[in-house]
């Protein structure tokens, strides 16, 4: 069983519920995207991977030749939607119309179809029951919002952790959630943003290594702005000061040893080769 390692190509403001600066600001602050996205791109041609790059819509129209680059090397191409919007702020038609545009943008780009979807800060919550309709009416295939624990920004309680099908009123979708473990009783992530920065690699290590043993896919994620401890800081409390900076400079280290310690593949990969074999169920 593969490990599916994943990319949400936003820059170094796109942090959620801290007072960030709005859309309308975003092109008047000075950019880190580009430099950090080519880092993860020179990860993945060193050990020699294919991952899964989630454009945030906006980015991808200020950066089309990063979205180019990116499909060239032979990775995935999906969205993050347009507008950088938690799920649960959003009407149905508001999301609807976001993730719609995202998606046509990066086709436009690519001149091929975009199959999967990842929200801001994993959104989707028991609120939000006309998410996953809205993703597949907005013309996807699969997604990967769901974080199957407790956290800021929602969460979504699951029977199981694996990937699954599932049908809505618009069609069928494939959900892969964010990778967790049982741990003490409790569901807990090893495998991303502020959790992979944080815990060591040796521990990391061994629950991926579980979580493979267990049959299922080890979903990772990070962000370019990780891989780059320089970039500016925005003002926030200490507590989420912690959270979003702590680990910055250990983390580019950590992500080349999963790249080379796992076998490596996209969500889009995934679905080709495992995709038959996904059980049906409701989330």
């Amino acid at each position: 069983m593969p490990v599916i390692f994943s990319v949400d190509v936003e820059d170094w403001f796109h942090i959620l519920d801290v007072g960030a600066p709005v859309i309308e600001d975003w092109e008047r602050l000075p950019s880190r995207l580009e430099a950090n996205f080519r880092r993860f791109l020179d990860l993945g041609a060193a050990a020699g991977v294919q991952i899964t790059c989630f454009f945030l819509g906006w980015a991808a129209a200020r950066f089309p030749a990063l979205v180019r680059e990116a499909a060239a090397q032979g990775h995935e191409v999906a969205s993050h939607g347009f507008g950088h919007r938690l799920v649960y702020e959003q009407s149905p038609k508001e999301f609807y119309e976001d993730v719609r545009r995202a998606r046509l943008l990066l086709e436009d780009l690519l001149g091929q179809p975009v199959q999967g979807y990842r929200g801001p800060g994993f959104s989707v919550t028991k609120e939000t029951p006309w998410f996953f309709e809205e993703l597949v009416k907005a013309g996807y295939a699969y997604d990967s919002t769901v974080f199957p624990a407790a956290r800021g920004h929602g969460g979504l309680k699951l029977e199981r952790y694996a990937p699954f099908r599932m049908q809505t009123p618009s069609g069928p979708l494939v959900e892969f959630p964010v990778t967790v473990v049982d741990v003490g009783g409790r569901p807990r992530c090893f495998f991303g943003g502020g959790y992979l920065r944080l815990f060591p690699y040796a521990v990391v290590r061994l629950m991926t290594r579980r979580v493979l043993r267990e049959g299922r896919p080890a979903v990772f994620y990070a962000h370019p702005r990780e891989i780059d401890p320089d970039h500016p800081r925005l003002p926030m409390s200490l507590k989420r000061r912690f959270k979003s900076y702590v680990g910055l400079r250990s983390m580019k280290g950590k992500i080349r040893r999963v790249l080379q310690d796992f076998p490596i593949t996209s969500f889009a990969r995934f679905l080709a080769d495992f995709g038959e074999s996904l059980e049906e169920m409701s989330p």
